[in-house]
């Protein structure tokens, strides 16, 4: 780990086990691996475990830990990773000062992410550069298509000295398919709030 990190090893928590359940019975386990799906089941209860042994281990992270990286200028999206694993990054926007050049706008810059795929889970708070979105709204900007501020989102931002918002952001670097499931609950007007302002109040 790098010293300039915005976290440290002992922002993570490890699991702490419980007594095993020395049961039996019929236990499903659902296992996917590589685009693979297999369905097992197995006499012994699976938490019949007294101990972890390995290298590769579950953890818990919690946002509310990441003391997030500032600057005078707007902080690209780097600034603000976390994880990453081959083909995709990971990315935590928390509460945070805004920029404090004195000609600074705090809002993110119009961009295109041009090399990935961008997922952005809005978890809570005020998301001042987006409309239209609330806790638990998730956003999907395929590569190469412009997104940021929506109208209006510019002039409401001047003077802002802080965020209280939290999202959790995912860069894919190969195209991503949508499940049917998700274009069951696509809002079809998302693309109007890059062209239209707020009604005045």
């Amino acid at each position: 780990m790098e010293e300039h990190a915005p976290y440290y090893e002992r922002d993570f928590r490890v699991p702490v086990l419980k007594a095993p359940l020395a049961e039996q019975g019929e236990y499903e386990i659902r296992v996917t691996n590589a685009g693979r799906h297999a369905t097992y089941v197995v006499q012994n209860h699976p938490c019949d475990v007294i101990g972890w042994d390995g290298y590769c281990y579950p953890y818990a992270f919690n946002l509310e830990e990441f003391m997030p990286i500032t600057g005078k200028l707007h902080q690209p999206p780097p600034a603000h990773a976390t994880f990453e694993a081959p083909g995709v990054a990971f990315c935590a926007f928390v509460p945070r000062m805004f920029d404090y050049h004195p000609l600074a706008i705090p809002v993110p810059y119009n961009h295109s992410s041009v090399d990935c795929d961008e997922v952005l889970y809005y978890v809570s708070g005020n998301f001042m550069s987006r409309r239209g979105v609330e806790e638990g709204s998730i956003t999907l900007h395929a590569a190469g298509a412009p997104h940021g501020p929506q109208p209006g989102a510019v002039e409401s931002s001047l003077g802002k000295t802080s965020t209280d918002e939290i999202a959790v952001m995912i860069d894919t670097f190969s195209p991503l398919n949508l499940a049917y499931a998700a274009t069951e609950i696509e809002d079809p007007q998302y693309f109007r709030s890059w062209i239209e302002a707020p009604s005045p109040a």
